[in-house]
């Protein structure tokens, strides 16, 4: 467990990095900024959220209102200094990592404390590049225009991202034929049995043609990162497949954790954790998010464990005891995401919760998300106290 720190109380000497904001960075920067000097890095000038894929290739924009927020319009990331670049190395015992941005130079950045966020790499829609805003557009738009000249789509995988996939594109386009391949009798094999049940019944209903029993024989893994077209064969004996787009959401995931001493890792290349979140052996050094080790589910990240990690830094700055994370035992959420009949939300021992959908526009997204999650979110950027980006750097 991690324990006392020698640093000051003074905020201006408690420097705390958070590398990476995507979903967990973004809500753990948010708490530590109350209490300490924040400084974030990100591969992009916005949080370009990994969640509802489904609903980002079928209805792009509509994802892009809600799961893409500029930094600038989010209040409570007003005194947080976001640097915008890659982060290239750590050196844990001078507790500095060094990052590239996009003019080129490479910066220097001392913590005190460091978080690491820096999630995974997944299928097309989650890539650890560089990238400024139009860059995330032209993926945006460009995955979905591939999508509407295709008239069969083949989803491969069972899991959230593959269901949600299937289901959407399926209600954008009712007249393409829309597969879902996964192995086993029911997809979903990390959740509870009543939500595998629901989600089976409901994508049948929609009109996807779900194939279970069904394990692809994959291409390669640079292949796994694109939109593809052609035949897909299976392991499991079953005829070849042709499509005209084929979505690979087989959950190859790849930690991004290239920037970190091995001896932080597991063999899969995860950050290793205490049950604290702190990384055993690293005073200071803590994880959360996809990247961590945490449980077989590596659920932190879903089970809002931001505020955990948090709490425990700033414990770990303070000199006081932290606390322990628990996590679930089945994944939970959403499946599908927003549809016609609004949001349903799976408990982790498979209740089904709905929003209606009325209410997903009007209480969820604005009073929920926006100010109760996000603590108030601009409808146009504003001016941050806590520093300018590098990429602004470059340009002044």
């Amino acid at each position: 467990m991690s324990s006392a720190a020698p640093h000051s109380h003074n905020r201006t000497t408690r420097r705390v990095v958070v590398a990476g904001m995507g979903d967990s960075g973004v809500l753990t920067a948010m708490h530590l900024a109350r209490r300490s000097s924040v400084v974030a890095v990100s591969l992009r000038p916005a949080l370009v959220s990994g969640q509802e894929v489904g609903l980002r290739i079928a209805y792009p924009d509509r994802w892009a209102r809600d799961y893409r927020v500029e930094f600038e319009r989010m209040r409570r990331l007003d005194p947080v200094d976001i640097r915008h670049g890659q982060i290239l190395d750590l050196d844990p015992d001078r507790r500095t990592l060094r990052l590239r941005t996009p003019p080129g130079p490479v910066e220097e950045i001392t913590y005190d404390a460091l978080v690491i966020a820096t999630g995974v790499a997944n299928g097309f829609w989650r890539q650890p590049v560089l990238e400024d805003s139009d860059d995330v557009d032209t993926a945006l738009h460009n995955v979905h225009g591939r999508l509407a000249h295709a008239q069969s789509i083949a989803v491969v995988g069972g899991g959230a991202a593959a269901c949600s996939s299937a289901a959407q594109l399926r209600r954008r386009w009712p007249e393409k034929r829309v597969a879902l391949y996964h192995p086993g009798d029911l997809p979903l094999p990390r959740h509870h049995d009543r939500t595998r049940r629901k989600v089976s019944r409901r994508l049948e209903s929609s009109g996807v043609d779900r194939q279970g029993g069904h394990r692809a024989v994959l291409p390669p893994d640079t292949e796994l990162e694109a939109i593809g077209a052609g035949s897909i064969h299976w392991s499991t004996g079953q005829a070849a497949v042709d499509a005209d787009a084929i979505i690979w959401a087989v959950g190859r995931v790849s930690p991004n954790t290239t920037w970190l001493p091995p001896d932080m890792l597991t063999d899969r290349g995860f950050v290793r954790v205490d049950d604290d979140l702190g990384v055993p052996g690293y005073r200071g050094v803590f994880a959360v998010g996809d990247v961590a080790d945490t449980d077989p589910l590596r659920g932190s990240a879903r089970n809002r464990a931001d505020r955990l990690v948090a709490r425990n830094v700033l414990a770990y700055l303070d000199g006081r005891g932290t606390r322990r994370y628990h996590p679930a035992q089945h994944r939970w959420g959403s499946v599908f995401g927003p549809s016609d009949n609004g949001l349903d939300v799976f408990s982790p021992n498979g209740i089904r919760f709905r929003f209606p959908r009325w209410t997903v526009d009007t209480v969820l997204q604005p009073l929920i998300v926006r100010r109760g999650i996000y603590g108030g979110v601009r409808r146009s950027g504003g001016v941050r106290r806590g520093g300018v980006s590098a990429q602004r750097r470059g340009r002044e």
